[in-house]
């Protein structure tokens, strides 16, 4: 597979814009400049219009090469900008390696690094010779560039950015390599091999943007990841888009009788009380499916 996408910086396109480039993801940047990084309002409007994000953190040309104090530094200020960004604790965090180095000068960073944010969340933005080290030190996330990499790609690229640009200069284009390539929304694992329909259990534990588990947004967030390329995919999409359809009507209802906004722990009362009834008889009926 290869799913098209973006990485932009400082440009700010429309969402028209970006899905005018045939892009279906858009990696985003953390950094210590805030004209730069990622909103709260994109990590909202992105998914909400079907396009998936990646983040890489990113600062100077040099700084993967500072050892391993640096790493330690940059993976928490990563997390806390995550965080405050209303990303989920599983976000792979990408970390750029922006020169021609070899794994042996930035490994001490990101030694740092993994410390930290653990070897199954940290990415490697990088050249030839870092991507290979990378996955020889046991990291998968491996985001690598054309620049310094001699025209050699790695087979163990999960994104692989071409020396092509789009958007009149203002963001470069990439394309992903394997279903799960650090974006968000997560994807759902299925437990079968499978990365686009949920378990019971996959489909309570996800979160939408914000702390409560809101059971909107998980139907929300399924239907959009659902890939409808044959009859029995099409037919449950369109199924998880009358449930949402019919979320929103409760939702319109409740609106209508209260003022009030619901505190989390009410939140967390009422799902409780719905997940299951509601969510059991989704499942089921989507493995019915499936079974045919």
């Amino acid at each position: 597979m290869s799913l098209l996408g973006i990485d932009i910086a400082w440009d700010r396109p429309t969402i028209a814009e970006i899905k005018g480039t045939g892009a279906q993801w858009v990696a985003r940047y953390l950094s210590t400049d805030p004209t730069k990084n990622l909103t709260a309002q994109e990590v909202k409007d992105y998914p909400a219009n079907g396009l998936s994000i990646v983040i890489v953190w990113e600062t100077t040309t040099c700084r993967a090469g500072q050892g391993k104090q640096a790493g330690i530094d940059d993976a928490h200020a990563a997390i806390s900008q995550r965080s405050i960004l209303g990303l989920p604790a599983d976000m792979p965090i990408h970390f750029a390696v922006d020169e021609d180095i070899s794994w042996a000068g930035v490994e001490a960073y990101f030694q740092g690094v993994v410390s930290i944010l653990g070897a199954n969340l940290t990415g490697v933005y990088g050249g030839y010779q870092v991507i290979q080290g990378a996955h020889s030190f046991g990291l998968t996330y491996l985001w690598q560039t054309v620049a310094w990499s001699n025209g050699q790609w790695s087979p163990y690229a999960t994104i692989r950015q071409p020396a092509t640009t789009t958007l009149n200069g203002g963001a470069d284009y990439d394309n992903a390599e394997v279903p799960d390539f650090g974006q968000y929304p997560r994807p759902i694992n299925t437990g079968n091999g499978g990365t686009d329909l949920p378990t019971p259990q996959d489909v309570w534990a996800y979160k939408g943007p914000g702390d409560s588990p809101d059971v909107h947004q998980t139907v929300q967030n399924i239907a959009t990841q659902v890939k409808s390329d044959g009859a029995q995919l099409t037919a449950i999409k369109t199924e998880l888009d009358a449930v949402k359809t019919e979320l929103d009507a409760v939702k319109t209802a409740i609106a209508g009788v209260t003022n009030l906004k619901l505190t989390d722990a009410q939140v967390t009362a009422l799902v409780s009380q719905i997940v299951p009834v509601l969510v059991p008889q989704l499942l089921t009926a989507m493995g019915q499916k499936l079974d045919k």
